[in-house]
């Protein structure tokens, strides 16, 4: 009778230590899976910063390789745009005032637009010179007279022909870029048309690179 209870007692002793047992193995497979998660969280942490310090080594990098360039001035073409726009403001003609003003003798239409678009269509009797173009000794050449009256256009004067006048942002418009490049080469006469017109219905005259290459022939 006492062997019977004391293999039972043994049996309890072997159950309550296998138990301990595999409360010990789950405590420590749930510390080593905390242990991963911590590193994997460390790892993911460096490989952040890694990304933060060669983004940062980039930008540095880019900036040691961008020195001032002193054929380009930020701040003198927004100080003279300024200028030019406060001058422009009593600059712009109607549709008759242009009209009245090109057929003055000395008055120049100029038209900064590409070759391509002057040569499909443009104001009769303007004189071209591509905004691109625009330089001092090509001013020289096109515009020798600085206190010549010039008159002004561009595509966003025309409406309904985009093909030698498609129509760009308003605040990107040729004209505004046109009067400042003017007012920085010390160009002050210049009169620019304001504004949108039909191109199918406005009296202002147009030609035509193809028209003229017709009527000489």
């Amino acid at each position: 009778m006492r062997t019977t209870h004391a293999m039972r007692a043994t049996r309890r002793i072997a159950t309550l230590g296998a138990c301990a047992l595999l409360g010990l193995c789950a405590a420590v497979t749930g510390a080593s899976a905390a242990a991963t998660t911590a590193s994997a969280a460390t790892t993911r942490t460096t490989a952040v910063a890694t990304n933060k310090a060669a983004a940062a080594t980039t930008a540095s990098a880019a900036t040691a390789l961008a020195p001032v360039n002193p054929a380009i001035d930020a701040d003198g073409y927004l100080r003279i745009a300024a200028e030019a726009a406060q001058h422009r403001a009593a600059r712009r003609l109607t549709e008759d005032a242009f009209i009245a003003m090109s057929r003055e003798p000395g008055t120049v239409i100029l038209d900064a637009r590409s070759r391509e678009k002057f040569d499909e269509l443009h104001v009769r009797g303007a004189v071209h010179l591509a905004f691109p173009d625009i330089t001092a000794e090509s001013l020289a050449r096109v515009l020798p007279d600085r206190n010549a009256r010039i008159l002004i256009y561009c595509n966003n004067n025309f409406a309904n022909a985009p093909g030698p006048f498609p129509t760009k942002l308003a605040s990107a418009a040729l004209n505004l870029s046109t009067y400042v490049a003017l007012y920085t080469y010390g160009y002050r006469n210049v009169w620019e048309l304001g504004p949108f017109l039909d191109a199918r219905a406005t009296r202002i005259e147009f030609a035509s690179a193809g028209a003229a290459a017709s009527a000489t022939r």
